[in-house]
């Protein structure tokens, strides 16, 4: 896992350095914003900008900026000074600055300095692993930027800073893909708008997430890249991140002198920031590129000094690395025992951090999905409501028609009145499938979700990592077919793929499924109506097997029958149709099962323009000695 330099984020500086200045007189530049008043983030940071980073000289314009009523300039100020609090892991100061700087944009009214803040506030929390609450505060902030129609250089600034973010907590919860895409999309807005920092800030982050899925070559490009734009405009604080991340992957690469060569020439520069977190790495990138190079005096003298910031400010990250080269030390040492009292230390602090930051994640996701659960039920009760309104006025139309005496004009009210009760019977239709499928879809989610966080209790990280990625692709795939008249085959059997990965959790694992696939069949032009294949795998799981002791076993076929048919069997070698029968029959709540009939009437309106039609048989499946072995289900499509 690559380092992440926790203080590298777009809000730290909006500008660049650009070679030294004269710096102008304080009370001056003072009295000269006074008179004009600026009331955006650029116009104030052309006054302001030299004394951004002295927390004395931003505590007394604040108070100026009060006593003049200047509250654009004092949320400006609110801000850096949280900035300032941030760098220095003064969290808790931090997020108590930004949110008086929020307080006070929303007095001034000001949304360009409100989506700012709500962006200041997602960093604090995402520093100290609040990823919900981070995510949170940049949706807001993002949504909150999107409704002016033309925004301003600053707010588009935010909503590069918002995307930015969204993919640093992204990048926190290993989610890299989705990490990647949200930077690109925050360096698409910087390159547009010409800001050169934010450009590196992006390339230096897509390293990030190019470094922990492996690719150290990628990521070192980007590294480069952004260490070109630094040292063009000059920005010391991104040099040496830059200068650290690229002796990271010389380490990787076994190019322990390069790294060690790069680590001290910006040592002093590392120290003259004061930033403890980036002090803490270099001391230890430093130690264990000594290391690797049989330097073991040095190089554990340079570990320690790491491990000890780290633990003076409690970064547990840098705690995890620092056991890491301990143990590694002690193991080119020959010194078997100490390296593995660190590597237990090392692990303890990564499963801890691992563990706090999915489970958090996940719970979060589950209080978040009750919510939607409620909201669904409200929906619902509206829509049956609606259902009920256009049944009476169905009714009073029939009554306002019995009235009319006279033949011709009956027959043409008649005619009028079949049109609007048809129309009328389709939204019913519709309603009833919507108010269905909200009832249905809320059932599975809560339980995959509920057993994925299982695994997170019982601390077996990979497998919850392995089916969260699942679950979401699942999803995902649901909420795009859902939209869609039809699917290709292959991408039916994909998503049944991940639905047997997910309820197949419930059954700790145990069911042995099989695909089968004709390899002449050209899956990608074969077209079925989406989700056509889950009931009937549904039925199979929790009809067929759920009560069945011993193996349990599912085998899909596919195979092509005839030239106008393609034929899909699902197999299970469950208790068989008679003896779930029996055992639904038993049960205290029966509730009729509508999947199979729904799954008809859908077929039955997929072929409407086909010459052939569809057919679905069940069959039993037997033994040599007459006793039930399972169920197959023959699904026959046409495909002209």
């Amino acid at each position: 896992m690559q380092k992440l330099w926790l203080f590298f984020v777009l809000c730290f500086f909006f500008f660049p350095t650009n070679g030294q200045k004269k710096t102008p007189n304080f009370n001056a530049q003072i009295d000269s914003i006074l008179k004009t008043k600026p009331i955006t983030y650029k116009g104030i940071n052309n006054y302001l900008r030299p004394f951004r980073r002295d927390t004395t000289k931003l505590k007394i314009l604040a108070q100026k900026f009060e006593d003049a009523s200047y509250l654009d300039g004092k949320t400006y100020v609110e801000n850096l000074l949280g900035i300032q609090f941030r760098n220095y892991s003064l969290f808790d100061k931090a997020i108590t600055t930004h949110t008086f700087a929020l307080e006070t944009a929303k007095r001034a009214k000001s949304i360009e300095f409100e989506v700012f803040s709500l962006n200041m506030l997602g960093v604090d929390y995402r520093k100290m692993d609040a990823n919900r609450t981070a995510l949170d505060y940049n949706y807001e902030a993002l949504k909150l930027a999107e409704t002016v129609d033309n925004p301003s250089l600053g707010l588009q600034r935010s909503i590069a800073v918002s995307l930015n973010s969204m993919g640093n907590i992204y990048l926190l919860l290993k989610q890299y893909d989705l990490a990647i895409e949200r930077f690109k999309k925050s360096q698409k807005i910087e390159r547009s708008i010409n800001n050169q920092l934010g450009l590196a800030i992006n390339y230096q982050n897509i390293g990030y997430a190019k470094d922990a899925q492996g690719k150290t070559d990628e990521a070192l490009d980007y590294f480069l890249k952004s260490l070109a734009i630094n040292n063009k405009i000059n920005n010391i604080f991104g040099k040496v991140i830059c200068n650290g991340s690229i002796a990271n992957i010389y380490i990787k690469q076994n190019k322990a002198k390069k790294a060690i060569a790069l680590i001290t020439t910006n040592f002093d520069a590392v120290k003259r920031l004061g930033n403890k977190e980036m002090l803490s790495n270099y001391y230890l990138n430093l130690g264990w590129a000594q290391g690797k190079l049989n330097q073991f005096l040095n190089a554990e003298k340079n570990i320690n000094s790491g491990l000890a910031i780290a633990k003076k400010y409690n970064f547990a990250l840098e705690q995890s690395y620092a056991y890491s080269y301990l143990s590694e030390l002690y193991q080119q040492k020959k010194e078997y025992k100490k390296a593995l009292e660190f590597y237990k230390l090392s692990y303890e602090f990564e499963s801890k951090i691992s563990n706090e930051r999915n489970t958090q994640y996940v719970n979060d996701l589950i209080i978040k999905y009750d919510s939607e659960r409620k909201n669904n039920e409200i929906k619902n009760l509206a829509k049956q409501n609606e259902i009920a309104q256009l049944q009476l006025v169905k009714n009073r139309n029939i009554w306002a028609i019995i009235l009319v005496t006279f033949l011709l004009i009956i027959a043409v009210l008649y005619f009028l009145y079949r049109q609007r009760l048809l129309k009328k019977q389709k939204r019913i239709l519709t309603l009833e499938q919507d108010v269905l499928r909200t009832q249905m879809n809320p059932h599975f989610i809560f339980n995959a979700l509920n057993s994925i966080k299982h695994y997170i209790i019982n601390n077996e990280q990979k497998n919850a990592v392995r089916y969260l990625n699942k679950f979401s692709k699942l999803v995902r795939k649901i909420l795009e077919s859902s939209k869609l008249k039809e699917v290709s085959l292959q991408e039916e059997l994909e998503t049944m793929d991940l639905y047997m990965n997910i309820e197949n959790i419930r059954f700790s694992n145990e069911i042995d499924y099989v695909f089968k696939v004709d390899e002449n069949l050209d899956l990608a032009n074969i077209k079925v109506p989406p989700l056509v294949l889950q009931p009937f795998l549904e039925n199979a799981l929790w009809h067929g097997l759920s009560s069945k002791k011993g193996d349990k076993k599912i085998v899909l076929s596919v195979f092509k029958p005839s030239a106008d048919f393609v034929q899909i069997d699902i197999e299970d070698n469950g208790i068989g149709r008679t003896a779930s029968a029996k055992i639904k029959s038993n049960k205290i709540i029966n509730r009729k099962s509508i999947g199979i009939e729904l799954t008809k009437e859908r077929l039955q309106n997929f072929i409407k323009d086909f010459q052939n039609p569809f057919s679905i048989i069940f069959n039993d499946l037997f033994d040599d000695d007459k006793k039930p072995k399972g169920t197959k289900v023959a699904l026959k499509i046409p495909i002209t």
